[in-house]
């Protein structure tokens, strides 16, 4: 029977217009498929979009064998519903270990789209063959490697660049800060890593504006910033072993985020969840966000009803911060330093900036026992963090402030769960820190029907729950000081087209920044997606957000609030002519509305994208009039292999780019990329050391990836 649907799967596979030409796997545009997928506007939901595309592109270079991938690694995609999951799991448990990636088709609910978006991350392997060598010959001899050198810089020169003179000399007699170091942004790379085995890695930067410098006492070694890792997987009965730079996802991200965690975009249903994915290398240049020291995932029992598994670990870390001195009154000869604020830029060009850089001592310890049944549809953990700094954290008092974490030390204890019951999954995490704020979130997903799945989450954060490492879904920027609903629907009534829409309510129990009251707030979105052949794809979405703030210019003596608007539209049209040629055109506006004022700002862009043996070209042209900041427009561009880019653009005027991606061979791969904003109402780009003395601002791009 086995063979029979074997070879059913592979002779639709050649009847159809299945994805033959993508497997064996080719490169892909991940920062594209972030765009097409979660269609975000703006970067208003803190977003971390670079750790998004690291995670993405890791999962492609690594993708998930689908004959043993578990329940929690295939919800992790955000692409498969609890139904495809259930329908998965069933086939093989059934019919045993999938023979070819084609057999997916005679899977229930599994089509053509759907197979085309997640075939770039998984495979079908044979989990029998293992690589009995010992591990150092499996790692010199891995082929899964590559060496990546990237050089960054905007011809034109900036401000922060010029040499001081007299005439720059300010009102106090101060000369103004510039920068340090070069123009030149540098950036290098290389990594040697099998899915599910090892992987190892060293990155180096130095952003422009900092300098190449050998300071030991100022903790500088050359570049600016560095990253390294080794990683280790089913090493016996340890599952992970993290050594140097490393991220951990757990729960629901109230404690320990990394990777995939997306805000509220066009995905409305699967990115509201998060992945129990545990520890994980860092490999990112973001120089905030991650632990630096020691981890393990050792797995304490395994029998009919489960695994019992403990995951710990060590971190010692410098962080970024304004450090001031204030007299200790305990002894009138003795200054006590303290930290008034942390700086998460990591630019060190100028001298203030230096003089934050790695200014704070951070030592972290950690722990995590996850209990999993042998079905794998229940999962339990029990979660601990505890913080020390080498100097208290002492902030500027505020009235919106005031319940902030103040001090040198900071723990969180709490608890999360996950349970999978027929086509529902049900999740949640609570958490309590030091300060006796509680931080939680529940939710659920669900295939209703074959075409309709439905999410809702509740999540509420104390105004004075204090969490490091934690980013789940939110309206704030951080998890503090926030109740609120969300609700979610994605309606397929044909197959061609796809309805998608959320609704959220929040509120906010105590003030905020320009915020001097609660206040409250909701928003929706709608999206419609329309496919009509595997050329075309096209989508409207419209999204408005009701918000209160400050009401502005305001002349009394006491604040008070209004209501702020602001609204998105965005239509999106790809179409691939031929396999050389791919356009995608993309009209985007929105409005911004508070005390009876209203601006407004929009872009049009059309892309061409030629493709030949081995040479790909992508351009932009692309133009906008946006009135002001609270208009600013977001859309992705396609950039270097490791490079996100998605520019805010204000004012009026131009943005153009071109991409150019040239294959010498299976070891040698070039990229150059020229971009360009020409601003037509202004005289010159950018503000303060930033600025260019023209309307026009340029970056230049180059980057050579070898592989051994």
């Amino acid at each position: 029977m086995k063979k029979i649907i074997s070879i059913i799967a592979v002779l639709l596979a050649f009847s159809c217009e299945i994805v033959a030409q993508n497997y064996p796997r080719k490169e892909i545009e991940i920062g594209q498929f972030i765009d097409e997928l979660f269609a975000m506007q703006d970067q208003d939901n803190n977003t971390n979009y670079q750790d998004l595309y690291e995670a993405l592109y890791q999962l492609y270079l690594e993708p998930l064998n689908l004959n043993t991938a578990s329940r929690e690694e295939l919800q992790g995609l955000f692409i498969l519903t609890e139904a495809q999951i259930n329908a998965l799991m069933r086939h093989i448990s059934k019919n045993g270990k999938l023979l070819s990636i084609y057999e997916l088709q005679t899977i229930e609910g599994y089509d053509l789209a759907l197979i085309n978006k997640i075939i770039p991350f998984v495979n079908i392997e044979d989990a029998g063959n293992v690589d009995a060598r010992p591990l150092w010959k499996r790692i010199i001899t891995e082929k899964n490697n590559y060496l990546l050198l990237r050089m960054e810089q905007n011809p034109q020169t900036q401000v922060g660049y010029k040499p001081t003179t007299l005439a720059d000399t300010n009102t106090l007699g101060n000369l103004p800060q510039r920068y340090v170091g070069s123009p030149q942004q540098i950036y290098g790379r290389f990594r040697i890593s099998k899915a599910r085995d090892f992987s190892i890695g060293f990155t180096s930067e130095k952003d422009a504006g900092e300098q190449v410098v050998w300071n030991p006492a100022k903790r500088q070694y050359g570049m600016d910033f560095y990253s390294y890792h080794a990683f280790f997987q089913n090493k016996g009965r340890f599952k992970a072993i993290a050594l140097g730079d490393f991220q951990l996802q757990i729960g629901q991200s109230l404690m320990f985020a990394a990777g995939f965690n997306v805000g509220k975009g066009g995905e409305t249903i699967n990115t509201i969840r998060r992945a129990n994915i545990g520890l994980k290398p860092y490999t990112s240049v973001l120089e905030s966000n991650f632990f630096r020291g020691a981890g393990f995932t050792y797995n304490l029992l395994k029998n009919k009803q489960g695994e019992l598994d403990i995951t710990a670990f060590f971190s010692r870390n410098f962080r970024d911060g304004n450090v001031q001195t204030q007299l200790d009154t305990t002894d009138i000869n003795t200054d006590e330093n303290f930290v008034s604020s942390f700086q998460l830029s990591g630019l060190h060009r100028t001298t203030t900036e230096l003089n934050a850089r790695k200014s704070i001592g951070e030592r972290v310890l950690g722990t995590n026992l996850g209990f999993t049944t042998a079905d794998q549809r229940t999962q339990i953990g029990l979660n601990f963090v505890h913080t020390t700094l080498d100097a208290p954290i002492l902030r500027t008092p505020s009235g919106y402030n005031q319940f902030e974490f103040n001090g040198k030390e900071n723990y969180n204890i709490g608890m999360n769960a996950n349970h999978s019951w027929q086509n529902f999954n049900f999740f949640g995490e609570v958490v309590r820190s030091k300060s006796g704020g509680i931080g939680y979130n529940a939710g659920f997903l669900a295939s209703l029907t074959p075409k309709m799945e439905a999410a809702m989450l509740f999540r509420g954060f104390d105004k004075d729950y204090h969490s490091f490492y934690g980013s789940s879904l939110n309206e704030n920027s951080r998890d503090i000081n926030e109740r609120g609903i969300y609700l979610g629907l994605k309606y397929t009534p044909i197959r061609k087209v796809v309805i998608a829409v959320y609704y959220d309510k929040f509120l906010f129990p105590w003030l905020r920044y320009k915020v001097d009251a609660p206040s409250d707030g909701h928003e929706y979105l709608g999206k419609i997606t329309y496919s009509p052949t595997r050329k075309i794809s096209m989508f409207v979405q419209f999204r408005k957000e009701f918000k209160q703030e400050n009401f502005p210019e305001n002349t009394t003596q006491i604040n008070y609030l209004t209501e702020r608007i602001r609204t998105n539209f965005v239509f999106n049209l790809d179409y691939r002519a031929e396999e050389i040629l791919s356009l995608k055109s993309r009209a985007q506006f929105s409005s911004y509305e508070i005390a009876g004022k209203q601006t407004s700002g929009f872009i049009l862009l059309q892309d061409i994208n030629l493709k030949f043996r081995k040479l790909e070209i992508s351009t932009r042209i692309a133009l906008f009039d946006v009135d002001d900041f609270n208009n600013r427009q977001y859309t992705y561009e396609k950039n270097v292999l490791y490079a996100f880019s998605i520019p805010a653009l204000q004012d009026r005027g131009t943005r153009n780019y071109i991409l150019l991606e040239y294959q010498f061979n299976k070891r040698y791969t070039i990229w150059a990329r020229y971009a360009r904003t020409n601003i037509i109402n202004k005289k010159s780009v950018g503000s303060g050391l930033e600025a260019t003395p023209t309307n026009t601002q340029e970056d230049l791009k180059f980057q050579l990836r070898i592989i051994f």
